[in-house]
Order: structure tokens, then C-alpha cells, then sequence
């Protein structure tokens, strides 16, 4: 879900130079809406759960569907004969969707060498990548890709901090600062939140696409019914698209007696929420995370990995709470009556309404506006690699 989010306010900046074809992959998310300007590509669905692939197309096995895809991507590259292809984190992930990916970049260093390869990265890559795998990135980054897009302000996080191999990419390096959401200018609060008393904290709980995160969702519900006894609050919890139907129902079934509690799937106004919101309660991905810098709002995350070994929001987290912007409480700890202590004490704190000005949250244009120098033309096509896979 972050990597489709943070492709799409990209996307919706290259359109103002390029034609862009958006290439998705993943599971379609009702209500999630794609630039106008753009035309939208869609392979055959493939994504990881619990380790192994899965499609929706019932009828077509896991193995159908890959070769599917792979010829699709050669045969829309023929179609379109963009002057450059962006890829979304690959190959710094992706490692799994190497059988669509490594015979595109060869077809087009073969059959178009004049077309650029560009490497979209987010700030922080996550996964401890082994020896081999941090070879296999150098090899690939070296022989297929002209340049590296790494979406973070260097005041922040550096290459050379997220990869230790940086000295061997021989690619150019560009610090783009962060890519952010816009946030509807002047939204008014009573349209998110109904009538609330003005003396009524508003509290805003995510996990973005919801795959991980129900542990946070659940210990905020059972956090609630200490809470109303100290403070009146209202609470927004969005599951995300991705949760199981089982777990969201769980939650409501959790929540069915406290009537302050409103869950949700999904909004296309959750800055708005985050704008509005006294206080956020939600992991730490790369999105949530440029929401909480360009609104200011006090915030309490809980960074959650999608296995082991990967630290992505761990890394992102203690930064952050490093420089005072976010409280962390290690998911280890997540209790309710601990919770509420901690929503208590985020309360009190004066809201940081200068954050947004410690980093560059323009990643977005600056992306666009980058691309469009160094393609050195004014009417180009560009294909757009954008995938909601979790490696």
C-alpha cells in the first residue's frame, strides 16, 4: 500500500511534463484514485502472503499468472516505447519478481539502449540485506540503471546510511527530499468527524494497507473504555484495504458497545484526518510517517516489520523520536492501560507545527521536475513501475 501511495503523488507530478503509463500489479483498492491525466496499466494481480504468492484469478495458477505478466510488460513496453522506465524500490526489493522484471530490463537494454532506467527508492531500505544479496543490487543497479531516485532529505537519512555498498553504484545519486500527500487546504473538521463536542479529543489510529498493525488496533479499542473515564475522545480507526475480513470484523465485534469508536476500511482523506486529529496513533511507514512531518500533529507510533529481519520502521521510528517529532512505544509493550498513559502524556505536549520545515517534504516535484532536465526534453513518455507487493 505505501509503495502504491508514494508512486501515485509521484506520478501526479510527472504528469504536469510527461505522458505517464502507471504499471500496477497488485490487488485493485476500491476508492483509490490515480491521477486522470494518467493511463493506468494493470497486470493480472499477484501478491505475497505468508511467504508465497497468491492471485485472484481463480482459473490461472501462480505460474500462469507470472508469465502473464512478463510478456505483458515486454509487450506494453513495444506498445508505448517510453524514453524511460522507473521501477519501484526494484532491485533494492523485489528480489521475488525477478521473473518479470530482470527479462524487462535486458529486453530494453537489448532492444531500446537509448531508453532510461530509473530506480525509484524510498529513505530507509529496511530488509538486512546478506553479502550476496548487496552484490546481486550493485550488479544490477550497474548494468541496467542510469540513475537512483532516493526519496529522502539528506538532512534526515543518506544513501550511505540505508546501503552499505553505496560507494559501488555507479549510477548517479539523487536526494530528491520526501515525497508527501497533499492535504485539502482548509477542510473542515466536522465533516470527518461529525459534531463533536470541542472539548472531545479526536484520535486518528492507522496501519496503513492493514496486512500488519491489528495488535495496535486491537489494544487501542480495549485502551478506550480506560480512557472515556479520564477524557471524552472520539476515535477513527481505518483497518486498511489489506486486512483480513475476519480480523476487521473482529475489531467491530471488539468495539460494538463503545459508540465513540467509528473503524473504517479506507480514506482517500487521511491527511485531513491526521490535519484535524489532536493526536495519531499508527505505525511508521514511509507515508504516515511525510503525514505526520507536513501536519504537525503529536503522534504515538508503533514500529511493526513484516518479518524479523526487517527494521524499516525501527530505523524511521528512532530518528524520528531522536529528534523529538514522534513517542514510540516498541510493539513489545503495547497494553492498554500503558496506552493510555502514554496518550495522556502526547497530549500534554504542545503540537509541533514547525516540523515541516526541519525537512524537504517536495520530493514529489522535485522528482518530476529532475526527470524532466535530465531526459532534456519536453515531451516524453514515461512508463511508471508501481507495485503494492511486500517482499
Amino acid at each position: 500500500m505505501g509503495h502504491l501511495v508514494r508512486s501515485t503523488e509521484i506520478v501526479r507530478s510527472l504528469v504536469k511534463y510527461f505522458q505517464v503509463y502507471f504499471i500496477c500489479g497488485g490487488p485493485e483498492i476500491a476508492g483509490f484514485e490515480i491521477p486522470p491525466q494518467v493511463k493506468l496499466i494493470r497486470l493480472p494481480a499477484l501478491w505475497l502472503e505468508d511467504g508465497k504468492f497468491r492471485v485472484n484469478d481463480r482459473d490461472k495458477s501462480v505460474e500462469e499468472v507470472k508469465e502473464i505478466r512478463k510478456s505483458l510488460l515486454i509487450s506494453e513496453f513495444n506498445r508505448i516505447k517510453p524514453d524511460c522506465l522507473i521501477t519501484e524500490f526494484f532491485p533494492f526489493g523485489r528480489h521475488k519478481l525477478f521473473f518479470e522484471l530482470i527479462p524487462l530490463v535486458e529486453y530494453i537494454k537489448t532492444a531500446s539502449p537509448d531508453t532510461k532506467i530509473v530506480c525509484s527508492l524510498r529513505d530507509v531500505i529496511g530488509k538486512e540485506s546478506t553479502p550476496e544479496e548487496e552484490e546481486t543490487i550493485c550488479d544490477l543497479m550497474n548494468r541496467y540503471f542510469d540513475l537512483l531516485l532516493f526519496h529522502s532529505d539528506a538532512r534526515f537519512l543518506k544513501f550511505s546510511e540505508s546501503f552499505s555498498r553505496y560507494r559501488d553504484i555507479k549510477s548517479e545519486i539523487i536526494h530528491t527530499g520526501f515525497v508527501t500527500q497533499s492535504v485539502t487546504a482548509n477542510f473542515r473538521s466536522y465533516r470527518l468527524w461529525g459534531e463533536a463536542n470541542p472539548e472531545t479529543v479526536k484520535i486518528l489510529v492507522s496501519v496503513g494497507g492493514g496486512r500488519i498493525g491489528y495488535e495496535l488496533l486491537e489494544t487501542v479499542i480495549a485502551a478506550s473504555q480506560i480512557l472515556s473515564k479520564k477524557i471524552p475522545h472520539i476515535i477513527k480507526i481505518f483497518t486498511g484495504p489489506f486486512m483480513p475480513d475476519a480480523k476487521a470484523k473482529q475489531l467491530k465485534q471488539f468495539a460494538v458497545h463503545q459508540d465513540n469508536i467509528h473503524i473504517e476500511t479506507y480514506t482517500l482523506q487521511l491527511p485531513a484526518y491526521m490535519q484535524t486529529a489532536d493526536i495519531s496513533l499508527s505505525l511508521s511507514g514511509y507515508n504516515t510517517t511525510m503525514n505526520i512531518l507536513s501536519t504537525g500533529v503529536r503522534a504515538i507510533v508503533v514500529p511493526i516489520g513484516h518479518e524479523q529481519q526487517d527494521k524499516e520502521q525501527l530505523v524511521r521510528t528512532q530518528k524520528l523520536q531522536n529528534l523529538g517529532i514522534v513517542d514510540y512505544i516498541p510493539p513489545q509493550d503495547l497494553e492498554a492501560s500503558h496506552l493510555v498513559d502514554r496518550i495522556i502524556s502526547c497530549l500534554n505536549k504542545n503540537i509541533v507545527l514547525d516540523d515541516s520545515h526541519k525537512f524537504d517534504l517536495h520530493g514529489a516535484e522535485k522528482t518530476a521536475i529532475f526527470l524532466h532536465d535530465f531526459l532534456n526534453q519536453t515531451k516524453s513518455s514515461i512508463a511508471v513501475r508501481g507495485q503494492v507487493y511486500k517482499d
